[in-house]
């Protein structure tokens, strides 16, 4: 099981994401990381379950969602994004319409938007 995060050090990465695109510099990556981490892990809090596969790829990904249980292979309902577009929406910078339109979501299956749950309170 991976180490929970603390919510100061969620945030510590979180506003430091935030300075770094202030500055349009690229955050550090552990920081990014970290943010992203975080922002799954209270994803995972706020709606447990199985049914829903959000990838964030390098960072991580969780299954949430309560619904029928998946174990092998490719789920049936999954959402992918890059780090960028995942902290932007969990966070309340950007909608889900928003980025679907743009492309910087994939989301597959009758369960894959999962728009009402965001964004979190970090």
């Amino acid at each position: 099981m991976a180490r929970k995060i603390t919510t100061d050090d969620g945030r510590a990465a979180l506003d430091a994401v935030a300075r770094a695109a202030e500055t349009s510099v690229a955050p550090a990556r552990t920081d990014n990381a970290t943010a992203v981490r975080y922002l799954l892990q209270l994803l995972a809090e706020k709606a447990p379950g199985n049914s829903v596969e959000v990838r964030v790829p390098p960072f991580g990904a969780v299954q949430v969602v309560e619904g029928p249980r998946h174990t092998r292979g490719t789920p049936p309902n999954v959402v992918e994004t890059d780090p960028g577009t995942w902290i932007a929406l969990a966070t309340g910078a950007e909608k889900w319409t928003d980025a679907a339109t743009a492309g910087r979501i994939s989301a597959s299956g009758t369960r894959a938007d999962i728009s009402d749950l965001l964004p979190l309170r970090p």
